[in-house]
């Protein structure tokens, strides 16, 4: 006989799974490459790749549509957008300007906007086929 947890407890553990998730994402694709890189004109780059960026970016983009169209919308919403704020902060929070919350708001607001719309993308699509 199998058991199975409640679904309001389902739902209130996918917010911390997810932005545990997606911390851990972070520091896989963003946490290990620190250094900006000189360039042979004096300007610096980084300390991000694009590909770094791009994995992260697709990683997320699978985590937050399995959530999705597994009705977990909400959670993977803010789940994701907890995870990736934190993750900046704790990442950038040793900047010494100060310019770093900008930076914050800004992953938060975009993950918020991006996960937000993509969410609703699903349960439509979702809603249609059944």
């Amino acid at each position: 006989m199998r058991r199975e947890l409640p679904k309001t407890l389902v739902h209130q553990l996918a917010v911390p799974v997810l932005a545990g998730l997606a911390m851990a994402s972070w520091a896989a694709w963003l946490g290990w490459d620190q250094h900006r890189d000189v360039q042979t004109d004096g300007s610096t780059t980084g300390p991000y790749e694009a590909w770094q960026v791009i994995g992260l970016g697709l990683t997320l983009l699978a985590m937050v549509s399995w959530a999705a169209s597994r009705s977990y919308g909400v959670a993977a919403v803010f789940g994701t957008s907890i995870g990736l704020t934190v993750a900046a902060y704790y990442d950038w929070s040793d900047d010494g300007s100060g310019l770093y919350m900008i930076g914050v708001g800004l992953v938060m607001i975009g993950s918020l906007t991006v996960t937000g719309v993509l969410s609703l993308v699903i349960a439509s699509t979702r809603r249609t086929r059944h």
